[in-house]
């Protein structure tokens, strides 16, 4: 079972166009101080966990997303998060990344202000231990959370989206890394 579903998973990748450097509008790009100064780690030691994730522009100017992921204390998930922006998302955009992984199943997340505070809103992607890949992710299949808890009664308002961030939630203790070269936002192509 999990020998067929890595290999449709490797087949759905290598299917995956290459978006390259002229498609979409750059949100993120990390080669420049200014760019990353805003970026923070926020781990499960807020909550008592003892996951440490961490950040880094690397040689090649990528954002290195790094650490271990622990369950102890009823921890589990590590993240790194923008500063806020003004990212003009909207309705029927897409998330575009660059991104390294390590085969783990990463979280994508949008943080929308609202009256009751700010709504995490979610969509996982899986990466490819070692390889270069390309992700899309339609606004439209977030879904919110609170907590990790799904909020099925909550819909994404893109204008109100003001910070993003990768998190690793998937529940396997152990060493864990990421490298993202590039984050854009599409809007809709008419379809051939």
């Amino acid at each position: 079972m999990q020998t067929t579903t890595l290999i449709l998973l490797n087949l759905s990748l290598l299917a995956l166009p290459s978006w390259g450097d002229d498609t979409g509008r750059t949100l993120f790009r990390f080669n420049s101080p200014q760019t990353v100064s805003a970026w923070r780690t926020v781990n499960d030691g807020v909550m008592g966990g003892r996951s440490q994730g961490r950040f880094k522009v690397n040689r090649f100017k990528n954002l290195e997303f790094y650490g271990n992921l622990s369950l102890a204390n009823n921890g589990g998930f590590a993240s790194v998060r923008s500063g806020r922006a003004k990212l003009d998302l909207k309705r029927g955009d897409a998330i575009l990344l660059r991104l390294r992984g390590d085969g783990r199943t990463y979280n994508f997340n949008l943080y929308a202000a609202s009256r009751s505070g700010e709504t995490t809103f979610r969509k996982s992607f899986p990466t490819v231990a070692g390889a270069w890949i390309d992700v899309r992710l339609p606004l439209d299949q977030f879904v919110a959370t609170y907590r990790g808890r799904k909020l099925p009664n909550r819909r994404l308002d893109p204008a109100s989206v003001s910070r993003l961030g990768i998190q690793l939630g998937d529940k396997k203790a152990g060493p864990f890394q990421l490298e993202v070269e590039w984050i854009k936002v599409a809007s809709p192509q008419p379809r051939p």
